[in-house]
């Protein structure tokens, strides 16, 4: 394997293990939960309630903490932001409207702000510029 190639097989493999865990962490948190709920009034809320979407985003935290930790700043990034397209898509893509593609663009841009600057707060935090085990 040429040097170049060797360089960015970590970030490659981190970026789709977080990927893997973002999908696992969706399908935990969110992907079971599919209907709206009705209340008496006629007014329908959901399918997801505030703790699902609180859980989901604390268990990704931890995700992207491990990754930006070790100084897979882009694996961190781009693993969650594809992950959550991806699982929002495929859980949302039975919407009749069309108008689910907003909500996963909407899902993607926040995700990749969200990590990035999560990402360089952990990249201030930690004390050297090395990867762990570097």
């Amino acid at each position: 394997m040429s040097q170049g190639r060797r360089k960015y097989a970590p970030e490659t493999v981190v970026a789709l293990a977080v990927t893997a865990v973002t999908l696992a962490v969706w399908a935990g948190w969110l992907g079971w939960d599919q209907r709206s709920d009705v209340h008496p009034d006629g007014t329908t809320t959901g399918p997801y309630e505030a703790w699902q979407v609180i859980g989901l985003v604390l268990t990704l935290l931890v995700t992207v903490w491990w990754a930006a930790s070790r100084r897979f700043f882009a694996g961190a990034v781009v693993g969650t932001t594809a992950g959550l397209g991806v699982a929002s898509f495929y859980d949302w893509s039975d919407d009749g409207s069309g108008l689910f593609v907003i909500g996963v663009m909407l899902i993607a841009a926040v995700s990749l702000a969200a990590t990035t600057a999560l990402s360089a707060v952990i990249a201030a935090l930690t004390r050297d510029g090395r990867r762990a085990g570097a």
